[in-house]
């Protein structure tokens, strides 16, 4: 039907061999694609590998403590026995030694590292520290007279140990996702040669353009183009989406879902980096990799924390000698502050913050891809969407129906045979329509397209048409005037149906707006954040949509390329401006506002300008970016008051400053409230979390 009147990858070809068998050869000999992720997968081995090394050297150093302990002076008389005989103190030594080359390579390696990149940091203080201890110690043993630190050079290695092996746990635990989401991935998959019998090959070795059968309860393999079957599938691991979603013929279908109870029939779309986990899976990479302007606040406070640490161990230590209190002593004041001092509570308050919002993100469907821009999310007061494909659906679908001298059924089931044998979107909006009713199709002759005015075909020995106002306005047919003027004003479509010119009666179409839309305005204002909707359309249609909505302005007839001036002018009346579009026409304004937001439009997320990306598709993941902007933002605070708190307080206290009154923190509760502080900022981070 021509609606003329309506306002409104290129893949490798599937090679053949002369009989035009599929060449199975070339499954066996390339691998195409791999869907796991070689780069995460090697992150998180050498991740896990880490973890178990640390849990080793913990309980190994544990077990060699204990004699430590047991040999100690100072222990023997906290407990009020004496165990000493001769040579213990080398015995204690030989003991200490290996505590210390084993125990604290990680951290004696990670100074190295640290010094080389000329960026000392934590691991560098904490080499420094058990050093200082160990040759003093040492010296005490074969040169100096005084009390070693064995005892407190043990428990000082162990907690430290035990932090760091608690500390790697959570953060591999913050950045699980990405793992859960590789799992997601088959091994095998049905190929469908062109000979129609099914071989199981590798997933990676699958082409697009390939045939892929699934079975009832299988996942998915890859993406593909559904050419046969219908089933329902469960996207909820990749997209959020709760709800089973229907596929069909010319339905896009994501690898990594789950099949339902149907069998489906599919052509390989697209492989390697390509594919729509792949292409997930690098954003939440890259999310995660990348620093919000807190964090980097962050480290360059974690940063100067080292040379404060060094400084303050330095004095102290100068303070005490020059007081007159013993070496042994004015070293154990100087270990303790440069320990306490450890910024790394600091430099993980917001890195793992960052990891657990990034997965919370991705299980709901939200790309990050700037995290700056997503961290200032919690400053926006204005929201502007784009109308259609946004806050619509972009697909037309009926509003109304009215019958004349006919049923309902009988008046959609002529206007849904004669529209089947169209493409135009009113068509597709009829045609989906009678078949979710499942009306009869009626077999439809001497079908005729009337350029500008509508179709005409023969149903049942019956010469029908469906044409348009312009129509019957040139045939001087009578309509309901006022009713369609009605119709219009709501930005209505009307197509009628007719039986020789008799008016049988007139079905209005529109844009259907997405079921979340009205909630997701709701939500805002009680955000005191307005919603605007920025809108190509004609002023008419925008406003009734608008209403619908209650936005609070509607801005009409603005064409692609002035929606960033538009912006602009927001901006520039001191609002702190997202826009959301679906990244096609909105580029210049999505990557002009203060938050782009784009609509993904099912697979395709590869939108360059937005700076978050909803898979969905859904107005309301718009709030769910805004309380999770909040709730990240306000987890990072914690932390990094936590953090800084714990260093005003516990610093002088390691120093001595209330020695006088009996409080002295030993290097070994020093490693421990260090240790815990670290712990605390990695619990508070996995308690992220939003409604």
């Amino acid at each position: 039907m021509d609606h003329s009147h309506v306002d409104h990858q290129e893949y490798e070809p599937v090679r053949h061999n002369k009989h035009g068998e599929h060449q199975e050869n070339q499954h066996e000999t390339q691998d195409h694609t791999t869907h796991k992720d070689p780069e995460h997968e090697g992150h998180h081995d050498h991740h896990a590998m880490m973890v178990k090394d640390f849990k080793r050297r913990f309980f190994v150093s544990l077990i060699i403590m204990v004699p430590i302990l047991l040999l100690s002076p100072m222990i023997q008389m906290f407990l009020g026995v004496d165990w000493r005989f001769s040579a213990d103190s080398y015995i204690l030594f030989a003991l200490s030694t290996i505590l210390f080359i084993y125990g604290g390579k990680p951290f004696i390696t990670g100074a190295k590292d640290e010094l080389k990149e000329k960026s000392p940091a934590m691991m560098t203080l904490i080499a420094l520290a058990i050093t200082v201890a160990y040759v003093y110690s040492t010296l005490t043993v074969f040169v100096l007279k005084g009390n070693d630190f064995f005892w407190e050079l043990a428990t000082l290695i162990v907690i430290m140990l035990l932090g760091h092996w608690i500390e790697m746990k959570s953060v591999m635990g913050a950045s699980k996702a990405l793992g859960e989401l590789i799992k997601l991935m088959p091994e095998e998959a049905h190929l469908i040669k062109d000979n129609g019998e099914t071989i199981e090959i590798p997933v990676k070795q699958l082409k697009a353009g390939d045939a892929v059968l699934v079975k009832p309860g299988e996942k998915i393999p890859i993406d593909g183009l559904v050419y046969d079957g219908k089933s329902e599938v469960n996207e909820s691991m990749i997209t959020g989406e709760s709800v089973p979603v229907e596929k069909e013929n010319g339905n896009e279908i994501i690898g990594g879902s789950i099949n339902g109870e149907g069998i489906l029939k599919f052509k390989v779309t697209r492989v390697g980096d390509d594919t729509f986990l792949s292409q997930v899976i690098r954003f939440v990479r890259e999310a995660q990799d990348s620093k919000s302007s807190t964090q980097k606040l962050a480290d360059v406070a974690a940063k100067w924390l080292f040379y404060i640490a060094v400084i303050a161990g330095t004095i102290t230590f100068a303070s005490w000698i020059f007081i007159g209190k013993d070496l042994s002593f004015a070293i154990e004041r100087a270990v303790t502050v440069i320990i306490i001092s450890c910024p790394h509570a600091l430099g993980l308050a917001t890195p793992l913050v960052n990891a657990v919002s990034t997965s919370i993100g991705a299980k709901r469907g939200l790309l990050i891809r700037d995290r700056t821009a997503f961290e200032n999310a919690r400053k926006l007061n204005a929201v502007v969407f784009d109308k259609t494909g946004t806050l619509t659906k972009g697909e037309f679908g009926i509003t109304d129906i009215h019958e004349i001298g006919i049923s309902r059924d009988e008046l959609l089931s002529i206007a849904y045979s004669v529209e089947s044998n169209s493409e135009h979107p009113i068509a597709r909006g009829i045609v989906k329509e009678g078949k979710k009713l499942n009306l009869k199709m009626k077999e439809v002759k001497n079908y005729q397209n009337l350029p500008g005015k509508g179709l005409k075909a023969t149903i049942e020995e019956r010469e029908v048409m469906v044409v348009s106002p312009g129509y019957m306005r040139s045939e001087k047919i009578a309509f309901d005037e006022k009713h369609y003027e009605k119709l219009a004003q709501e930005g209505k479509t009307v197509i009628f149906v007719l039986e020789r010119n008799l008016l049988l009666g007139y079905i209005a179409l529109s844009d259907i707006i997405r079921e979340t839309a009205k909630e997701a305005i709701d939500t805002l204002k009680t955000m005191h954040v307005g919603s605007i909707m920025l809108s190509g359309d004609n002023q008419r249609v925008a406003s009734y949509v608008g209403n619908i909505l209650n936005m609070d302005k509607v801005i009409a007839e603005v064409l692609p390329q002035e929606k960033a001036f538009k912006i602009d002018e927001l901006q520039k009346e001191g609002k702190i401006v997202a826009m959301t579009g679906d990244g096609v026409n909105d580029a210049p304004s999505l990557a002009k506002a203060d938050l782009g937001i784009a609509m993904s439009a099912g697979t395709d997320v590869a939108i360059e300008t937005a700076d978050v990306i909803l898979v969905r598709s859904d107005p309301l993941d718009v709030v769910t970016i805004l309380k999770l902007s909040k709730a990240t933002y306000k987890k990072m605070i914690q932390n990094l008051i936590w953090a800084t708190g714990y260093n005003i307080i516990a610093l002088p206290l390691a120093a001595g400053v209330l020695y006088n009154q009996g409080i002295v923190i030993s290097p070994a509760l020093g490693a421990a409230l260090m240790s815990l502080s670290t712990v605390i900022v990695s619990i508070n981070a996995r308690l992220l979390k939003i409604d």
